[in-house]
């Protein structure tokens, strides 16, 4: 198969497409045909040697999520299906019934075109999304069965691979550990990023209001349009100034956050009594000084947490919240894919220069 080989720490000209081996199937893994894999900045940080070296056992090449077909499955593993078991069912249902002869060849047809549900969901169960321990720039990539996720009803099957990550780190953020709740208020950093796009949406359809900051008008347009309800654009404004004014001086209830030290005491300062602050990532820097009479005066709570860092077992506990929480609110349209800009495989550098300018909305994809 082809991958993308970081072939030594540095910037997106490290990034080579090469022909590489067929990662190995163990018994609890999934092994997905990849229909496209999602960009993050954990990516960009593992290309420039930011991040520390993949954990043993996962995979060498970068890519944290992805969406794409089973082409086969562990021994260990009975939920998820194979796709070419499910192309025969599709020949035998659809057109010949108990009659089918054993030479019948298997077709592929449109799960719209199935008028037998039952049928339908068996084909569906082919098609995934995924929480990767790397390995999601490749044409094919083995995964635990427990980190597989069924893509949702009116979602394509490549802008699936924009879901898992983000919906992953916000909701296990957001509301598994901060408990964001309806009728509070939520401030996300970044607005327009793939976590903030996909954050606004969820945190509106649970019943929370609003906020965000962002560095355009382009940007603060599009999360207005994602529900937002209060938008900052940090480089004219002060944040917590605005906050204050929005909340009658009290603050947000809740916090995500991935710059870090730049803003950590301004963060604290945007807090309401009982404010809850999650850092997920250092991008303005990991030192700071801290002021900690306003965490003890107001009770405060910071708490940080990154998913490739949660044990397999934690994280299939994640999948299940996820699918049991988010999905029925992309189900019933009410969160949707954002995603700015395909690319080719083959050109995975141009895709990191692209996030790394931070002129894109929402996610970018990686297409073999």
């Amino acid at each position: 198969m082809k991958a993308i080989v970081i072939s030594a720490p540095g910037g997106p000209e490290v990034l080579h497409l090469r022909e590489v081996g067929d990662p190995a199937l163990r018994d609890e893994d999934v092994l997905i045909n990849v229909a496209a894999a999602a960009l993050n900045r954990a990516d960009t940080f593992r290309r420039n040697g930011s991040h520390p070296p993949p954990p043993a056992g996962a995979s060498p090449y970068p890519g944290i999520e992805c969406s794409g077909t089973i082409l086969a499955v562990g021994k260990n593993v009975s939920r998820w299906k194979i796709g070419d078991q499910i192309m025969i069912r599709f020949w035998y249902d659809l057109w010949c019934g108990d009659r089918a002869p054993k030479e019948a060849i298997p077709v592929v047809y449109s799960v719209a075109h199935v008028e037998d549900a039952s049928v339908a969901d068996n084909w569906k169960m082919s098609s995934v999304c995924a929480l990767l321990n790397g390995g999601g720039y490749a044409e094919k990539v083995a995964v635990p069965a427990t980190q597989v996720l069924p893509i949702p009803p009116g979602v394509s099957l490549e802008d699936a691979a924009s879901l898992p990550e983000v919906a992953c780190t916000v909701w296990s953020t957001v509301f598994m550990i901060n408990r964001l709740s309806a009728g509070e208020t939520f401030l996300v950093h970044g607005g327009s990023s793939g976590i903030g796009t996909f954050a606004i949406q969820i945190a509106k359809y649970q019943g929370a209001q609003v906020f965000v900051t962002a560095g355009s008008e382009e940007k603060l347009a599009v999360c207005k349009d994602l529900g937002a309800d209060v938008c900052i654009n940090y480089k004219t404004e002060d944040f917590v100034v605005r906050v204050k004014q929005e909340t009658e001086g009290k603050g947000v209830d809740v916090i995500l956050d991935h710059i870090g030290a730049a803003y950590f005491q301004q963060n604290l300062d945007s807090l309401n009594v009982g404010g809850r602050l999650l850092l997920i990532s250092m991008m303005g820097g990991a030192v700071t000084e801290v002021n900690l009479s306003s965490l003890l005066a107001r009770c405060l709570t910071v708490k940080a947490s990154r998913l490739r860092y949660r044990s397999p077992e934690k994280k299939a506990t994640i999948i299940n919240e996820v699918e049991k929480n988010v999905w029925p609110a992309i189900i019933a349209g009410k969160v949707t894919p954002v995603v700015y800009k395909s690319f080719p495989l083959s050109e995975a550098a141009e895709a990191h220069r692209l996030m790394e300018s931070s002129k894109h909305i929402g996610k970018i994809l990686l297409v073999p």
